[in-house]
């Protein structure tokens, strides 16, 4: 009975670490590739920026953060990479977003920016936990 249970508990979990890898993944793409493709859009709704090259280049080094967390869907290999990479990615995010907007260096609309990552922190979090009570 204890094998099934730990079977169970180990094809839910990979489920939920498709979902957010799916979610963080596109999340990251998106918001990557939006500066460089629409700089005017997105100045819109995050604020004027005067190093337009220094934006466009988070969003660019970006891209391969993104595309390396979903080669997750598809490997068959050991998944702690992929919950160091998502992780800290947050991490990061939610340092930098927090300590800069709360000091008016950046738009206000980078708080929405850390409550995603807080978001996608806690459900690496809450899944590493699962996976470790998994076996």
């Amino acid at each position: 009975m204890g094998n099934k249970n730990n079977y169970i508990l180990f094809i839910q979990s990979m489920k939920h670490f498709r979902t957010i890898i799916i979610a963080q993944s596109a999340y990251i793409l998106i918001t990557a590739v939006w500066p460089i493709l629409d700089i005017e859009s997105f100045m819109r709704i995050t604020g004027y920026k005067t190093d337009i090259w220094l934006v466009k280049t988070v969003g660019a080094l970006l891209i391969p953060v993104a595309a390396c967390l979903s080669t997750y869907l598809f490997l068959e290999a050991d998944k702690r990479p992929a919950f160091v990479l998502g992780m800290l990615t947050c991490v990061s995010f939610i340092a930098i977003d927090f300590y800069y907007a709360l000091n008016d260096v950046i738009s206000d609309i980078y708080l929405v920016d850390g409550i995603v990552q807080i978001i996608f922190l806690v459900m690496w979090i809450l899944l590493a936990g699962k996976r470790s009570s998994a076996g």
